[in-house]
């Protein structure tokens, strides 16, 4: 197991035909004790992992928040919201079947946001995204992906698969920065800039 970083560049998808990512968290109180942070403990924090395909700098397609399958041919699948973080394993995947990808869609960028009102990346802990290699039917988790925490943005551009010709490449971005909640417009703004 390997964990990717921005500094590594680029790692070569070859041979990789189904890709997934999955992110996880921890829902927290803070530093809250008592009724109130019992409460926000049984709410939990509702982080989102949202796909999004581009066409060159155009975002064409968004996989996540309430798009399961917005190629409406299985390249793109989103497993669907958890809403607390509770669970074991990942709480939400994509899941990129590569050979399906219309050939318009020049890269995915892969954001996480705490896209909900009243949610916050520092509303949750130990969050962490895998990479699995889903090629041949078992799925293999090969990488991991550690964001930055120090931040009080709600939105981080993880990273990017980019199409190489008629291969891929998973390039890791790890860039926060803030998202008005509830707009989509502002999210897909927010990865073409990444």
């Amino acid at each position: 197991m390997i964990t990717l970083t921005k500094e590594d560049g680029p790692a070569d998808l070859d041979g990789v035909t189904h890709l997934s990512i999955g992110v996880s968290w921890d829902p927290t109180s803070g530093s809250s004790g008592g009724v109130l942070g019992a409460l926000r403990r049984k709410q939990g924090t509702d982080l989102d992992l949202i796909a999004i395909a581009m066409s060159g700098n155009d975002p064409v397609r968004l996989a996540g928040l309430d798009s399961l399958d917005p190629m409406g041919n299985g390249s793109l699948v989103h497993s669907g919201d958890n809403q607390t973080g509770r669970g074991e394993g990942d709480d939400e995947t994509v899941t990129v079947e590569f050979s399906r990808v219309p050939q318009q869609i020049t890269s995915i960028v892969f954001v996480a946001a705490a896209y909900k009102k009243g949610s916050a990346f520092n509303k949750a802990r130990n969050i962490s995204f895998k990479v699995y290699d889903a090629t041949g039917g078992s799925t293999q988790q090969v990488a991991d992906i550690w964001p930055s925490l120090l931040t009080s943005d709600n939105g981080c551009a993880v990273a990017k698969a980019i199409r190489v010709g008629a291969n891929w490449k998973l390039e890791v971005i790890n860039t926060t920065g803030k998202i008005k909640q509830g707009d989509e417009h502002a999210l897909m703004r927010f990865a073409v800039s990444k």
